[in-house]
């Protein structure tokens, strides 16, 4: 509830002097008894009560000028209606999941951690079409973008090593995904490619690809993930079971900067699964949803019960005064 004339409060300050009077009326001695009419109905009461009756008067004088002060005030409910229109932005996701993305600098390793931290994203990006796609040797997409988050997540939990071919095709991944955005009528469009290491498969170089993208108006952010210098490998021995050995972290920085500004995106890297988290929160924050928003307001008047409230109030004071009690405390 909300008030259109709230500055009429001002004048219940009005209501200390009139009761400091009334006390004074009556304690002033100035008038010995209180009288009472012959026509009075309350003439055989005893006089405790008649005085209290005699204060009646100007409680309901009081409780009538609040009722009418409130009223001028005018309470009012405040509706409110709001339209949201919603630009959102399509969104692919192309995942490395080459072997080397085995390797465990990120914990549990490159891949989990990746998947975990995609998931995160997609569950904060409510308005926006997403979809997913991986690559290796060869490249395919998991899901086209879509508004279906739940879907997406459940795609995304498939998708393991081993789907492909090993390889690293970053030009094909990011052909796949630029395939699945360029026919989009979204405002905006975006590609978060995820790899670990250097282009070393594929029919498509990754700078022609990223020109690709680039006119058709296709931002793309690139992702180096992996410690720099070598990353512990798990290998699988038949005889000694699990056993570990350290590899060369190759990420060809310069090309993945490279696509990464011709598009308008940025690059980002990634050694530890901390900054890999922190880096999808800075392109969550960098791609902001365009909201327009739209407030319709109207106001219902409430100011009615509390006159009405007030008249009787001041009703019962006139009857009170003059009819029951026939006393006054005006009266000397």
């Amino acid at each position: 509830m909300s008030w259109a004339n709230p500055e009429y409060f001002w004048l219940l300050t009005a209501l200390p002097i009139y009761v400091g009077y009334i006390i004074w009326k009556h304690f002033s001695g100035k008038r010995a008894s209180i009288a009472f009419s012959s026509t009075s109905i309350l003439e055989d009461l005893p006089g405790n009560y008649r005085a209290k009756l005699v204060w009646l008067t100007p409680l309901l004088y009081v409780g009538s000028f609040a009722l009418f002060v409130t009223a001028l005030a005018r309470p009012q409910l405040q509706n409110t209606t709001v339209e949201q229109y919603v630009e959102g932005i399509d969104i692919m996701m192309s995942i490395d999941i080459s072997t080397s993305m085995r390797a465990e600098d990120l914990e549990p390793n490159r891949l989990i951690a990746a998947k975990q931290i995609v998931a995160d994203f997609i569950k904060a990006r409510n308005n926006d079409r997403i979809g997913i796609g991986v690559f290796a040797r060869e490249s395919f997409t998991v899901v086209p973008p879509t508004i279906d988050h739940d879907l997406a997540i459940e795609m995304l939990e498939t998708i393991d090593m081993g789907m492909v071919r090993d390889g690293t095709a970053i030009g094909v991944g990011l052909a796949t995904a630029l395939n699945r955005l360029r026919d989009s009528e979204a405002e905006s469009r975006v590609i978060i490619l995820l790899t670990d290491g250097m282009n070393n498969a594929g029919e498509i170089d990754p700078l022609t690809a990223g020109e690709l993208a680039a006119s058709y108006g296709i931002k793309v952010y690139t992702m180096g993930v992996g410690s720099r210098g070598t990353a512990p490998y798990p290998i699988d021995d038949p005889v000694f079971g699990r056993r570990y050995q350290n590899v060369s972290v190759d990420i060809d920085e310069e090309m993945l900067q490279e696509i990464a500004q011709m598009t308008g995106g940025r690059y980002f890297r990634a050694t530890t699964t901390e900054e890999l988290s922190e880096i999808y929160g800075e392109i969550d924050e960098l791609e902001t949803t365009e909201i327009e928003e739209v407030l319709y307001r109207d106001y219902e008047d409430l100011y009615a019960p509390w006159l009405f409230s007030g008249i009787i109030c001041l009703l019962f004071g006139f009857v009170n005064e003059r009819w029951v009690t026939g006393s006054s405390l005006f009266e000397r």
